[in-house]
């Protein structure tokens, strides 16, 4: 077997990863059973490119963990004759990528303009994000925080009736740019609260008394390059000093546990923490926005795909928070509020325990400001497609995440602090 791999090695062809076309791609699902098994996945990743889904990085994986991960079409074949012939348990989740990819796009609404259920590129969300500003004066307003390392604006919505004193939620999405049903949430959020305002008590109560601060998309430079150059990219797209890699993961790169668990020193790496804390232009402007209004934020959330959890503090040490109990309770409530609109079921738990450690995320950093209700979702799916969900999903993803946001937002308004 170990001949295999180093057959496998050897025959390293120049296609890499980045090339346009995801024909042939294969993404497995293995169940390594041992150490013997999990040392396998850590010898092909070292020999060939292996793009790890879940976890994010193989230094994560662990014996009887669930692993996705994806090889170019050159190597899917080598690669299930390892699989097979070290015994090791697994499915090919997608048997074609670029199959997979041309599905996305399965939305009955085939428009050049925004729509809610639909993936809209950079161009059309900024459009939008003026748009739904303009359209709702009374209700929201849209500002620059900052811009992104390519130069692009960074838009904030503030959503809230006008008030004095008013305290306020801050939610973001689009972390990482592959995770397109991220952005689709928080535009879909924004459409809700100006919609149902003035219908649906709830939201009305929580606009009439909390501001919402929605920050559509974190990670634009690597959101446009996701649509123009590589589906699967995740990180940023700023140079990296030293390295012919690019790109630092936004959400390794916040000063939390900063480049320990779960975190890469290496450029190359999909994981890597960044050259410091906020070396990142647009996590800098994340933080800075936060800092600055720390007094009024009461709560934190942030959007990512795909594993359907409801995750918080902490992921950078297995310690527990203070209000554990507290954290809890509101997640397992939350996520049974989810599950009633379509069954679906979501794991809840700290990031460390429940899924893996990943120090220098922004839920554990919002926490140790002080905003101590502070939760990561992860949407649909859990591996069926991936990051690839189909825009058929958009609409029960969203309307089913919108019941847990408002549980929690409205939790927090009856626990004010």
């Amino acid at each position: 077997m170990w001949a295999l791999l180093l057959l496998i090695g050897a025959a390293s062809v120049s296609a890499h990863l980045q090339d346009h076309s995801f024909d042939g791609q294969k993404v497995f699902r293995v169940l390594p059973q041992n150490d013997e098994q999990v040392e396998i996945l850590n010898f092909l990743a070292s020999i060939m490119e292996v793009d790890f889904w879940r976890p994010d990085s193989v230094t994560l994986i662990r014996p009887k963990m669930q692993v996705d991960f994806r090889v170019e079409a050159e190597k899917s074949f080598d690669v299930e004759d390892l699989l097979k012939e070290s015994g090791m348990e697994y499915q090919v989740l997608i048997d074609n990528l670029q199959a997979a990819l041309d599905a996305q796009f399965d939305s009955k609404a085939r428009t050049a303009s925004h729509s809610y259920e639909k993936y809209n590129n950079w161009d059309t969300i900024a459009a939008w994000t003026a748009d739904i500003a303009a359209q709702n004066p009374d209700l929201v307003s849209r500002s620059v925080i900052g811009e992104t390392y390519e130069g692009r604006p960074m838009y904030l919505l503030k959503i809230g009736k006008s008030g004095l004193n008013k305290k306020a939620i801050f939610m973001d999405c689009g972390f990482h740019a592959r995770e397109w049903i991220s952005p689709a949430f928080c535009q879909w959020f924004v459409k809700e609260a100006v919609e149902t305002y003035g219908k649906d008590t709830v939201i009305t109560t929580l606009l009439d008394q909390l501001d919402f601060y929605v920050l559509p998309v974190v990670n634009i430079d690597g959101y446009v390059y996701t649509w123009t150059n590589d589906r699967m990219w995740r990180k940023t797209r700023s140079k990296n000093a030293g390295s012919i890699c690019i790109g630092t993961d936004p959400n390794r790169n916040l000063d939390a546990g900063w480049c320990t668990l779960g975190a890469s020193s290496s450029p190359c790496a999909s994981t890597y923490c960044g050259s410091a804390p906020e070396s990142e232009k647009e996590t800098k402007a994340l933080a800075d926005f936060i800092r600055e209004h720390l007094s009024t934020i009461k709560a934190y959330l942030t959007i990512h795909s795909y594993s359907q959890l409801l995750l918080f503090p902490y992921s950078y040490t297995y310690n527990l928070p203070s209000n554990y109990d507290e954290l809890n309770s509101i997640a397992k409530a939350a996520s049974k509020e989810l599950a009633s609109l379509y069954n679906t079921k979501y794991t809840y738990g700290p990031g460390a325990k429940t899924i893996y450690p990943a120090a220098g995320g922004s839920d554990d950093w919002a926490y140790d400001q002080g905003i101590k209700y502070s939760f990561t979702f992860e949407l649909r799916d859990t591996g069926r497609y991936g990051f690839l969900l189909p825009e058929s999903q958009i609409k029960p993803t969203c309307e089913e995440t919108l019941l847990a946001v408002k549980y929690i937002a409205n939790y927090v308004l009856e626990h004010l602090y």
